[in-house]
């Protein structure tokens, strides 16, 4: 999942269960229910879950629509619309039997037939997806459909109205966690056929839109026909974009911030009123610069090596974020299954940089091309870590980077058309699985790979881990296909993430999940 402005977008490895699933959680009654919970926001730049594909818009879709399964606490795929389903014996077929008390938010009731509409609008060439191919194209009959070469996907097939079979090429242990991303969630068909419906969507979520002011708020009100956990407040009001978070906060006007880098000394101090009220929890992110591979002067891999040799990871950690990220010398975030702590990362060395791009067909640095850097922002607003990388090139390469900003929605939804010489990127898992960092973004031809990037060997590697039944050897397929993207320098990994929040006393339950993600439906907030 791609990540917007402020940096950047999980499973049990193998399936073997004949049956799926869990049952929600009980339903609170309504007396037990009440309040408004003060959040700060931005406005999404769509809330179609066809379409999107960055961290701020799933923010608010994940409270609104839902998927066949969803992530429980665990990070484990467990029944949501789908009371529970079954694996055919080959991993390939799933039949998924849908509950029959789940409602649109008009009250009209959801059918297997509103995901099989809902999927193949996803992948309609005219939507114009980036995300349908990357989440749902494991299923037989997708590629047909992307490619316009087919109006329906013949691997999902309407047994009666809550039972759906769906047909994956071959078997794969992050399916399911794959059906947990926005892609795959049910939208109405009457909705989605008039003009900016997404601002009036009908969901079937724990909340429903209530109010959509641009640049302004955003109010979600509690669905009380909720089919899992009825959310025990009676609203969220998103203050969008209206001040600074902190000041907003310290003066009560929301209930919860993140806490950035210019502020970590005040909530850290043990003798202060907001230490007890801090909480952090690692993301399960990266932050990374891409390389366009396919041209000069990044298509040499020297080229490539020598500019990610000349940073200073450690030094950026330390004084641009004050030590609140780590400093990543691989792809996969720690905390993921696969994560190598044996793995060999491309250390700082200036001398051995310089002597890379001497033994480069450039000949040194005073022949390359002229560079540019391609970055999500408005108004020269760059980020305090891009510019310090831009600074560590220029002093130890030798090398002037130009920066170019475009705005986030052209940014995000455009890189491939958009991308400069490099770009920077971040990424939050969207399951934890090493196939939805690895594959997903460097596997030739994938719609993630904004560089480009293409290498036969990873691809051999990747496919072979994504089939393997046995969970150790997967993992150590992904391994050294992770070994060999970082020796090949197919990007240099910067930043692993991780958050901080200042949450209000009287606030219980708001716990955001290693990709940012929190479970609105069961925060309470207590009279104060």
């Amino acid at each position: 999942m791609k990540k917007t402005i402020g940096l950047l977008v999980l499973v049990t490895l193998l399936i073997g269960l004949i049956f799926g699933g869990c049952q929600p959680a009980p339903v609170v009654p309504t007396a037990a229910k009440g309040g408004v919970l003060n959040l700060y926001g931005d406005d999404p730049l769509t809330l179609d879950p066809g379409v999107s594909g960055d961290a701020t818009s799933h923010s608010y879709i994940t409270q609104i629509f839902n998927g066949l399964v969803r992530l429980n606490d665990n990070l484990e795929p467990v029944a949501d619309i789908a009371r529970d389903w079954q694996v055919s014996a080959d991993g390939r077929t799933y039949t998924f039997n849908l509950r029959q008390d789940v409602r649109f938010h008009d009250g009209r009731g959801v059918k297997a037939s509103d995901f099989k509409f809902s999927w193949e609008r996803a992948c309609n060439p005219a939507i114009r997806s980036n995300t349908a191919a990357t989440y749902l194209g494991d299923i037989m009959g997708v590629a047909d459909v992307i490619a316009g070469r087919a109006k329906e996907i013949s691997g999902v097939k309407v047994i009666n109205d809550y039972t759906l079979e769906v047909t994956i090429d071959a078997p794969k242990s992050y399916f399911l966690s794959k059906l947990t991303y926005p892609t795959s969630f049910v939208v109405d068909k009457s909705n989605v056929g008039t003009a900016n419906w997404w601002q009036k969507p009908n969901g079937t979520g724990p909340f429903k839109l209530k109010e959509f002011q641009k640049e302004s708020r955003i109010v979600l009100a509690r669905n009380d026909d909720y089919h899992g956990q009825v959310a025990l407040v009676n609203s969220i009001v998103f203050q969008i974009l209206s001040g600074v978070p902190m000041n907003l906060y310290e003066t009560g006007a929301i209930d919860v911030t993140t806490v950035y880098t210019n502020y970590i000394d005040k909530v850290t101090d043990k003798a202060g009123p907001y230490y007890t009220q801090m909480t952090a929890i690692p993301e399960l992110s990266f932050q990374y610069i891409g390389f366009d591979s396919t041209k000069s002067p990044f298509d040499d891999v020297k080229v490539r090596q020598a500019f990610s040799i000349a940073v200073d990871k450690e030094k950026i950690a330390h004084i641009t974020y004050r030590d609140m990220v780590q400093a990543a010398y691989g792809i996969l975030p720690p905390g993921i299954p696969g994560f190598n702590q044996a793995l060999i990362g491309l250390k700082y060395d200036v001398n051995k940089a310089k002597e890379l791009l001497a033994a480069s067909k450039y000949g040194g640095a005073a022949n390359l091309p002229p560079i540019t850097i391609t970055t999500s922002g408005w108004g020269g607003n760059v980020s305090g870590m891009l510019e310090a990388v831009v600074n560590e090139w220029r002093l130890n390469l030798g090398v002037e980077v130009t920066i170019r900003q475009i705005e986030p929605q052209r940014f995000l939804y455009n890189l491939k058309e958009e991308r400069d010489q490099m770009f920077m990127m971040g990424w939050i898992a969207d399951y934890p699985h090493p196939q939805d960092f690895l594959d997903i973004l460097f596997h030739t031809g994938m719609d993630n790979n904004h560089g480009e990037y293409s290498n036969a060997e990873v691809d051999r590697l990747l496919e072979q881990a994504a089939t393997t039944a046995d969970r150790e050897a997967s993992l150590k397929l992904y391994q050294q296909a992770e070994q060999m993207l970082v020796d090949d320098a197919a990007c240099i990994p910067l930043l692993f993430g991780k958050n901080y929040y200042l949450i209000k006393p009287y606030v219980k339950g708001y716990q955001p999940n290693p990709m940012g993600i929190a479970e609105l439906n069961k925060v309470v907030v207590e009279p104060h």
